[in-house]
């Protein structure tokens, strides 16, 4: 190997993917390779050029990519040492969609489009990282955070584990028509707190419990002689052999479950998995922490409870949950802690729900808490629609419930979750509305459109009903489906002023931090790709909160071609989530106040990277919205 070779091959080993490329493979790529020359301000490749004939990959210099619109040629990207483009135009043998340039002088190796795809044939690591980019940088940097994060939680059990994994012992059963009686003694001999109830086709049918053993048979004096589907819970709950240790615990906590029977796609049985399975090396249990929730019997308790929230959450994180489903299940629990403060201030007030003479509420969940969306640092967000009895005027009945609703965010103060500093919560008589009043507020926000209607609807158009009446809010989302596909100006406006809010990449340093050198990776970070996936969904007809499903509404109402651009969205997204929560976990650990501001400078080279090209794909979402919208 000669010397230049030897000397490049030490540049590509500290740039992925190429540091985890064979040898062979990166000698090969090294022998096809040439080092080219471009002039600040020269184009290096653009649409105009046609079909894209080559590979780069910066090895000194920047690189802008810009696009043009009708207010001239936009930045969207700015690519650094180590970076390699175009990807998706090599891909596609297509031409790129940006034009590229200089920002400075700038030496880059090329690889032909012949060799690029010889290289793909040679590589399986180099063929995956094209294929799917960010998400393999990002499943990289995903096994870094939770190495990070394992070291103080080496005895849990990891979450990734599939069911099929998790299964010990080949399930034992009985028919629907065995005695309950012949079904105890087997559960006796087998040291079993359950039995699988299936039919003929080893399809199951119901699971009888201890649980069922006592409400079923002893409390309702049962002959112990009957057949067993007289006393089995039916329809038990299922999931496939592929899912995740997560998804099984999320289905515990939800319903308060013990087990969760694990089919084939046939519907056959397979197996199944315990509460005890999933947490026999963990401190706290999930569906034990569920069931605490739902059974406290005051406040106090639950804040007891929110701070095992906490814990249960951050363990999670460092076995392996997705940043997506961390925030799923720390919302899951906030809203079983909510729930239950809501159940206590209403049986207080008397107004046990459904109605008892008094007004029927639906409390709605908005911003993060309404997608799903919740880290382990949040503030209030919420708001009530109340029904409105014959006879009564809205003014009456909101009267009456604002003292509740005052108590009930009090109460979520004092397990952690702070007031709103905006006042947007249940408590301001503002966001105490009848479903009337709540249409008339949004049909003003969208037919006036100012920066504070704007504002207003990003965190409002988010709820989701998370205690009592859902078809309240089911009949306001459907309301505001049809309206807003009835006002194309409001989406142009909310796209404006989305746009407004830029990715912090810097033109002369990677990054724009504030004074203290760092940047509000929610702000900054987070807010974009969340405000374009909300105006995308609410364009498609979306009924869905959550900023993924947003995305796959649009993919899907669309019929796009470009759904590896929609991936690179969510990937971005995703990451931007697990550093958020890493960052938070790591203020925690220190004793100190969390909060979302990170320093660049502290973040190691393979999550910088991360970080700009999350911010890159930010920045191509907004051209995505600049294009549609004509911005």
């Amino acid at each position: 190997m000669s010397a230049i070779h030897a000397a490049q091959l030490v540049f590509f080993k500290t740039h992925a993917p190429f540091d985890r490329m064979e040898r062979e493979h990166l000698l090969w790529m090294l022998e096809h390779m040439q080092l080219a020359y471009y002039a600040k301000g020269e184009i290096v490749t653009s649409p105009q050029q046609g079909q894209a004939n080559r590979f780069f990959v910066v090895k000194h210099g920047r690189i802008s990519g810009s696009r043009s619109s009708r207010e001239g040629e936009n930045a969207i990207l700015e690519l650094h040492e180590g970076d390699c483009f175009p990807l998706g135009a090599l891909l596609a043998h297509r031409a790129v969609t940006s034009s590229y340039h200089a920002k400075e002088d700038v030496f880059c190796f090329e690889l032909s489009a012949k060799h690029f795809h010889e290289l793909l044939a040679l590589s399986v690591v180099f063929k995956d990282f094209c294929a799917r980019r960010i998400a393999a940088l990002f499943e990289q940097s995903t096994q870094a955070m939770q190495t990070q994060l394992s070291r103080s939680s080496t005895e849990l059990q990891p979450f990734s584990s599939t069911l099929a994994n998790i299964i010990r012992t080949a399930p034992i059963t009985c028919s629907p028509d065995a005695s309950i009686r012949n079904a105890l003694q087997t559960m006796r001999n087998a040291h079993l707190g359950s039995m699988i109830v299936t039919d003929a086709n080893q399809h199951p049918v119901g699971i009888f419990t201890l649980r069922d053993m006592l409400e079923r048979v002893v409390l309702a004096d049962l002959s112990l002689e009957l057949p067993i589907s007289q006393a089995m819970s039916k329809n038990p709950v299922s999931l496939r052999p592929t899912a995740l240790a997560y998804e099984a615990a999320m289905v515990m906590a939800k319903e308060g479950f013990r087990h969760v029977l694990v089919t084939e796609t046939d519907g056959s049985l397979r197996g199944i998995v315990s509460e005890r399975d999933l947490f026999s090396l963990q401190r706290v249990g999930l569906r034990q922490l569920s069931a605490s929730l739902r059974q406290a019997e005051n406040v106090t308790t639950l804040v007891t409870l929110s701070k095992d929230i906490r814990d249960l959450t951050h363990n999670m994180m460092a076995q392996g949950v997705t940043a997506e489903h961390i925030t799923q299940l720390i919302s899951t629990l906030n809203d079983l802690l909510t729930a239950r403060i809501l159940e206590l201030e209403c049986i207080a007030a008397g107004m046990h729900l459904p109605g008892t003479g008094h007004a029927e509420i639906c409390w709605l969940a908005l911003g993060s808490e309404g997608r799903l969306e919740q880290t382990f640092f949040t503030d209030q967000d919420n708001g009530i629609i109340f029904n409105v009895p014959p006879g009564e005027t809205p003014d009456a009945v909101r009267r009456r419930l604002l003292p509740v609703t005052q108590r009930i965010n009090e109460a979520l103060g004092n397990c952690g979750f702070p007031l709103c500093k905006g006042e947007i919560m249940a408590g301001n008589p503002k966001w105490c509305l009848s479903l009337e009043e709540w249409q008339s507020t949004f049909s003003n926000w969208i037919d006036n459109g100012s920066p504070e209607d704007l504002l207003n609807a990003s965190i409002f158009f988010d709820f989701r009903c998370l205690y009592g009446n859902a078809s309240y809010a089911e009949t306001l989302r459907s309301w505001l489906c049809t309206k807003i596909k009835s006002s194309p100006r409001f989406l142009h406006q909310m796209a404006a002023n989305t746009l407004r809010n830029r990715p912090p990449l810097g033109l002369v340093h990677d990054f724009v931090v504030d004074k203290q050198h760092t940047l509000d990776i929610k702000l900054n970070g987070i807010t974009p790709i969340v405000d374009a996936a909300r105006i995308l969904g609410l364009a498609a007809g979306s009924s869905a909160t959550s900023t993924v499903q947003r995305f796959r509404d649009f993919a899907k109402a669309q019929h796009t071609n470009h759904l590896a651009e929609i991936d690179g969205w969510i990937e971005a997204f995703h990451f931007l989530q697990s550093m958020r929560l890493l960052h938070q976990y790591e203020c925690s650990k220190q004793g100190i106040e969390m909060n979302n501001h990170i320093d660049p400078a502290q973040l190691n080279d393979l999550n910088k990277r991360i970080l700009k090209e999350a911010f890159r794909q930010s920045r191509k979402l907004q051209a995505h919205l600049v294009m549609v919208y004509s911005l």
